[in-house]
């Protein structure tokens, strides 16, 4: 039990992008906690800079479309974001417990297709009935066109459909070539994803708009 506790401890900090300690908390001290965190958060941040690169790029166009556009981006990143951890937590976990293999990637990659559809839908209509009703009804932002809501919508489940095949190829493609699928996957996959849907959006919308 003492054995299981400790291997999960280590995949749950390595799946949070820090290093594993072997002390409890509260007797771990600042300076090794610090060590633990500050390599990792270097890391990301400079991986996050593609994401800044992307957005100069295309900012002055979307505004020049419409200001709302920009407005939208953090909600595409985010729910990107976390529909992808969902997968990669999903296959990480399958993994460590044998429940799938790198053979069965096919098998992953229909299954998550066919959830992602779902979710897709799902949200994509969600997020139709949440401009055109609460922004432009209640709160009054008129920039939020029919057509620009239908951009934003169907941008949002294409990101959601990429996010979720990211997320679930990444774990498996980390223990195809012998690294450990928390560390390699799970830091990754918000950068990734944030890079892909703000790409996605923002060729969409220039193209259409």
């Amino acid at each position: 039990i003492e054995v299981l506790q400790q291997e999960n401890t280590e995949d749950i900090a390595k799946m949070a992008a820090t290093t594993p300690s072997d002390k409890p908390y509260l007797k771990t001290s600042v300076w090794s906690v610090f060590k633990n965190r500050i390599p990792w958060l270097l890391l990301l941040m400079v991986s996050a800079t593609f994401t800044g690169l992307i957005l100069n790029v295309y900012e002055e166009r979307l505004n020049a479309i419409s200001a709302v556009l920009f407005a939208c981006v953090p909600m595409l990143m985010d729910t990107g974001g976390n529909a992808g951890s969902q997968s990669s937590v999903t296959i990480i976990r399958a993994l460590a417990l044998g429940e799938i293999r790198t053979k069965d990637v096919f098998k992953v990659i229909w299954k998550e297709f066919r959830v992602s559809l779902l979710a897709a839908v799902c949200l994509g209509l969600a997020c139709m009935a949440k401009l055109l009703l609460i922004d432009n009804l209640l709160f009054g932002y008129t920039g939020y066109t029919l057509v620009r809501c239908a951009v934003i919508s169907v941008s949002l489940s294409l990101t959601v459909i990429l996010a979720k095949f990211v997320g679930s190829m990444l774990p498996l493609l980390a223990k195809k070539v012998k690294l450990d699928p928390a560390v390699v996957a799970s830091p990754f996959i918000t950068t990734i994803v944030d890079a892909v849907s703000l790409m996605v959006y923002c060729t969409l919308a220039i193209a259409v708009l």
